[in-house]
């Protein structure tokens, strides 16, 4: 997996290829937290050797403050699944902070 900051948005690419995005991927967010979860599994057929990967992958990222929720967006093509969540402006609060003088 990859991720980065574009035009706003955090940005979250894996690369999964030979799946089918609408019933082997699930993807959350809950508490702050993006996890992917996809899983190929292997068909049935005799065969005389195989190199195919089979199996389940699961990643979680904590995802910045900020991040509007119910805009993130998924799409997948040519093998990769991009997740985009855009971020708005967190207004982080900042104080001055008085020096006391024992003269």
């Amino acid at each position: 997996m990859e991720e980065s900051v574009e035009d706003g948005s955090y940005v979250v690419r894996a690369e999964l290829p030979g799946i089918d995005p609408a019933k082997d991927v699930e993807i959350t967010f809950e508490g702050g937290v993006l996890t992917v979860h996809a899983e190929r599994s292997e068909e049935k057929k005799e065969k005389q050797r195989s190199e195919f990967r089979y199996g389940s992958f699961t990643r979680s990222i904590r995802l910045p403050e900020g991040v509007k929720d119910q805009e993130i967006t998924a799409s997948y093509d040519n093998g990769v699944l991009t997740v985009k969540a855009p971020i708005r402006e967190v207004e982080k609060p900042s104080r001055r902070i008085e020096i006391e003088s024992s003269t």
